[in-house]
């Protein structure tokens, strides 16, 4: 089977794409409801996916309701991302062992499986994209970062649904999948028929599919996948002007507008804990109190602790307003100078997450509404 072919995989038969990655080697993870949220965790079959749930999300509010179609990908996104698998919350880095004569150092080999991520939306296939590049693409790759993605086998599942806090759209990173995926889904139900338009995006995938029950699509199949995906587009519950966003943002570093945000902030660090691209960690020691044994581990941060920017003696962020501006204008301003793109996927976790309801959306249209600097 050749890349790009398109095939149609029938409901019934979609079991087999979990049986064929199991037998390959592979641990699934996928989406389950969990905790009264769509959340991202190990799974085995079909079964565990969570079949006709739909999530309902605005600024700071997430609710399920129960859909009567059985979609298996009705949702949009959850709280977790894939990332807490590929780049875990904590690694332990080394130990030390200390005997009477001399310190012994033992480097901590994180371990490693072959793991397939089942139903990666578009957004979050351009956000482990950037991770690629922010955290293998220079001089000092995270291994492990790197081995666990070697080790990666990714089913896109193209959005069918837009989210009320979704603007994808807006960023070009979905809603349909273009790269960075060894298969790609579309779900379809119409005429009590329920069956996935597969694209298959690699070699290893093609290989998968060999031993899947399916057929070649056809043009009726074509042409419903391609509607679903265009009702998505059409829905989004945001939107961002990105047009000279990074020059705007860079001009208003001084505006009145972020003491405003910073009024409502609580800086409790939720939108950077579900943002699918935040990589910040902190470095943590700790010592058994005989001095016998110490261990440095890593584990996940938010710039919008004081203490992240702690440097000899004192934060260099220490209000609300330098900290959310941070944020902001890393994902929207810093970041394509660093890696060549935005942060941001427009996945909208940030706003639904946020206990509070503040909108990256509205806060950059704020911004850009009072630029007093030259237009375009």
């Amino acid at each position: 089977m050749q890349t790009d072919t398109k095939t149609v995989v029938e409901r019934k038969d979609l079991q087999g794409l979990f049986d064929s990655l199991k037998k390959a080697g592979y641990g699934l993870f996928g989406p389950t409801l969990g905790g009264n949220a769509i959340v991202y965790d190990r799974i085995s079959s079909t079964d565990d996916l969570p079949a006709g749930w739909l999530d309902n999300q605005d600024n700071g509010t997430y609710r399920l309701s129960k859909d009567k179609t059985g979609a298996l990908f009705g949702y949009t996104v959850g709280p977790t991302s894939w990332k807490k698998f590929l780049y875990p919350p904590e690694r332990r880095l080394y130990e030390v062992q200390k005997d009477e004569r001399r310190f012994k150092i033992i480097p901590s080999e994180p371990k490693v499986e072959k793991q397939a991520f089942i139903g990666v939306r578009p957004c979050e296939l351009a956000a482990i994209a950037i991770h690629d590049k922010v955290l293998t693409g220079g001089p000092y790759a995270d291994t492990a970062y790197a081995e666990n993605r070697k080790n990666l086998f990714v089913v896109a599942v193209n959005c069918t649904r837009a989210g009320g806090t979704c603007f994808c759209a807006s960023m070009k990173t979905g809603p349909k999948a273009t790269a960075g995926y060894d298969l790609a889904l579309t779900e379809v139900i119409e005429g009590g028929r329920h069956y996935f338009v597969v694209q298959v995006g690699s070699d290893a995938g093609a290989k998968i599919m060999n031993g899947l029950t399916h057929k070649d699509a056809g043009q009726a199949e074509l042409q419903a996948a391609g509607e679903a995906e265009a009702v998505a587009a059409a829905q989004m519950g945001r939107k961002l002007n990105t047009d000279d966003l990074p020059a705007i943002l860079n001009r208003n570093f001084d505006s009145p507008h972020w003491g405003n945000v910073a009024n409502r902030c609580l800086t409790c660090g939720n939108c950077t804990l579900v943002c699918p691209t935040c990589f910040c960690m902190n470095v943590e020691d700790t010592t058994e109190l005989d001095g016998s044994r110490a261990e440095r581990s890593r584990r996940w941060d938010s710039c919008f602790t004081v203490g992240f920017s702690y440097i000899h003696g004192g934060s260099i962020r220490p209000s609300v307003a330098a900290r959310y501006r941070q944020w902001l204008m890393h994902k929207l301003a810093y970041w394509p100078d660093q890696f060549g793109s935005f942060g941001c996927v427009g996945c909208g976790r940030c706003i639904t997450w946020c206990p509070v309801g503040i909108d990256l959306t509205e806060e950059a249209r704020l911004v850009r509404d009072g630029d007093k600097g030259p237009k375009s």
